[in-house]
């Protein structure tokens, strides 16, 4: 009898210490799905920057083939073409650095053609002079002069690597992407705190940020010269009650 009763009370203290923790548990986790609740709405939205550049770099590269039945002849007039577009490189106000030839390709046309399937000429001889330069307003110029080099005999482009023209860059993104970043963030922003405003919520801070692409292309087909940056940002924002 004696020993009955502490252990009574002992349970019901037990069993009251038991009741308050789940009370509290109960509290803790609707706490928690509240705060649940609030922390996962967020919005996502897309900023964007663009800015107009001169190209700086200019890379074109002019292919040239010659063909003949002579091996010696067909080496003497590639030579004589290359040396012709370097010569129109070096008028038009181009350093020797600025001109690169790269190794000339020979085929033997009549190597796996026989009889009638032989074609008139035995030997392509093709090379390619590559112009690499800073001088972007130069290598317009020469640009709207090329005609020259037909003018000259130069045949122009050969199998598999057709002639074409300049390939125009832009070097310096390190130096503007930072403003462009910023910008497009910004805009981003804009777009969260109107969402925001439209449903009834305040803009929280960033849930997650993606720099996304940055890309570089011609403003349009007439100025490959003129460059258009774009970047686009993905920003995911919280929204507060």
């Amino acid at each position: 009898m004696n020993d009955a009763r502490p252990r009574t009370a002992r349970n019901v203290v037990a069993a009251a210490v038991i009741a308050l923790g789940l009370v509290g548990a109960g509290w803790f986790a609707a706490d928690g799905m509240a705060r649940l609740r609030t922390q996962d709405r967020f919005v996502t939205v897309k900023g964007s920057a663009e800015k107009v550049v001169d190209a700086d770099l200019v890379v074109w590269p002019l292919a040239h083939t010659v063909g003949g039945n002579d091996l010696a002849d067909v080496q003497r007039r590639l030579d004589a073409n290359s040396k012709t577009i370097r010569d129109f490189f070096a008028r038009a106000g181009f350093k020797p650095d600025e001109i690169v030839a790269s190794p000339p390709r020979l085929e033997d046309r009549w190597a796996w053609a026989y009889g009638e399937n032989r074609p008139p000429e035995r030997y392509r001889y093709a090379t390619t002079v590559t112009l690499r330069t800073h001088k972007v307003g130069e290598a317009l110029a020469a640009l709207r002069r090329s005609g020259e080099l037909v003018s000259a005999g130069v045949m122009l482009g050969s199998e598999g690597d057709p002639a074409g023209g300049p390939e125009f860059d832009y070097t310096k993104l390190n130096d503007i992407k930072p403003a462009l970043i910023a910008e497009a963030t910004a805009n981003a922003r804009r777009s969260a705190e109107q969402f925001a405003q439209d449903s009834g919520a305040r803009l929280g801070g960033i849930r997650t940020a993606n720099q996304g692409v940055v890309s570089i292309e011609a403003r349009d087909r007439g100025s490959p010269h003129v460059k258009k940056v774009r970047v686009v940002t993905t920003v995911e924002y919280f929204l507060r009650d």
